[in-house]
Order: structure tokens, then sequence, then C-alpha cells
């Protein structure tokens, strides 16, 4: 199991996509603190890199990688290897290389220009929210053996989470208007990693009041220690689960 890890972690991390996605992060990580006045606006720039850009490189690198790696799969099923480590081998590796990615493209200038509570949470929820989608991009290939649908899955699956989640988010406030359906809200998150990350991060730049009313429910449950440990939970759910769906197909399915 730890060979395969190697032999995946060492084959990516020398992969010319996954080197350009580490410099490109790197520059705007360091532009971003560079051009702007304070740390703050800086972090906020950052933060908009983990929301979008993280999530996309991640779900889609994985997916098409594991589409390509195929033959080297089927190569090992006819070796005496259980299933579910070899599964659990790519998704390690994978998982490591987009977090080593990441930790030297945008975790060195955060800790540098950020040492603090605020610099450390957006490098715990960047490397969240990278296995979060790297465990969503196997459960897209895994759904269907066609590569253009596999990748299309991953990519409506991204669309979903960082802009129709929020549109549909916006239409309920918008028709319930008249109700009291913040603390509804709260619950609502839970069902959208990007959600759950952008709620942390705000709130420890102390930016919920730019949320309204809203912004101060999920200040009262998310800035206490139990929010800060159920948003964690909840994060690490959405790794395991999809991840645990993609594993049983995995290993039930005739390849």
């Amino acid at each position: 199991m730890n060979r395969i890890i190697k032999i995946v972690l060492i084959d990516i991390l020398k992969n010319k996509i996954i080197l350009a996605y580490t410099l490109i992060l790197a520059l705007l990580s360091w532009s971003a603190f560079g051009l702007e006045d304070n740390s703050s606006k800086g972090l906020l720039t950052i933060l908009n890199v983990i929301l979008f850009t993280v999530p996309l490189v991640s779900i889609l690198f994985a997916t098409i990688y594991l589409y390509n790696s195929s033959e080297f799969i089927e190569l090992l099923l006819s070796q005496p290897i259980k299933r579910k480590k070899i599964w659990l081998s790519l998704f390690l590796g994978l998982s490591f290389s987009m977090i080593v990615a990441f930790i030297v493209g945008a975790g060195i200038p955060l800790l540098l220009n950020a040492p603090d509570n605020i610099g450390v949470m957006m490098l715990i929820i960047g490397c969240l929210i990278s296995i979060v989608f790297v465990a969503l991009a196997f459960l897209s290939s895994i759904i269907t053996r066609d590569k253009s649908k596999g990748i299309g899955i991953a990519i409506l699956t991204w669309l979903y989470f960082a802009l129709l989640f929020d549109g549909m988010v916006l239409f309920l406030l918008f028709q319930f208007s008249e109700y009291p359906i913040e603390k509804a809200m709260v619950g609502i998150t839970a069902f959208s990693p990007i959600d759950l990350a952008r709620i942390q991060i705000l709130l420890q730049l102390d930016q919920s009041a730019m949320m309204g009313y809203t912004g101060a429910i999920f200040k009262d449950f998310f800035g206490t220690s139990i929010g800060l440990f159920v948003s964690f939970l909840l994060l690490c759910l959405w790794i395991v689960i999809p991840f645990s769906v993609s594993m049983f197909k995995f290993r039930n399915k005739d390849l």
C-alpha cells in the first residue's frame, strides 16, 4: 500500500499541470500580499482562490488522472492486492499531492504574511477543501466509464457547489423573507463544503457584519468552539461519505 502511494505521489508531483498549479497559486498569493496595503485585503483575495480555484483544479485533475490511470489500475487489480487498498492508496496519493501543491503555492505566503489564527485557519481549510473535491472526483470517475461523462459530472459538481448552491440559498431567502428562516440557513450550509469553508474564514476575518442578520446567526453558532468543531466534522464527512460510496462501487464494479 505504501509503495502504491509513493508511486502515485511521485508521478503526480512531477506532472506539469500540478507544477503549473503550484506556480499559479504562488503568484496569486505573493501578488495579493504584495499589492495590497494590509494583509486583510490579501487574505480576502486568497479566500476567493481557496473557494473557487482550489476545488476546480482538485476535482478536475483527480478525475482526469483516474481515467488516464485505468491501465495502471487494471495492472494492480491483476496482482494479489485487495481492491480496498488500491483505491485507498490512489486516494491518499492524490490527496497528498494536492495538499503539497497548495501548501507550497499558497500556504507558505499565508504563514509568512499572516502568521496568526487566520492564516493557520485558511491553510487548514484549503487542505480540507482539496481533499473534499478529490473525494468527489473519485465518486465522479467511478459512476461512469465514459471519460467525457465523468469529466462533465466533475465540472457540474463544481458549478453546483461554487455557484448554483448560493443561488438556491438566495432564492429561498427571497421567497421566505417574511419568515424567520435565518437559523435554518445554518443547517442548509451543511450541504455545501464551500459554504462551510467560506463562513469559517469570514468569521475569523470578522467579516460577518457584511452578512447582515444571517451573519450574526452564523457567528453565534460557528463562532463558538462547538460550532467550529461541528463545521470541521461536516467537512470531514464531505470527505468520508463520497469516498466511501466510491469505494463501495469500486469493490463491486466489474472492470
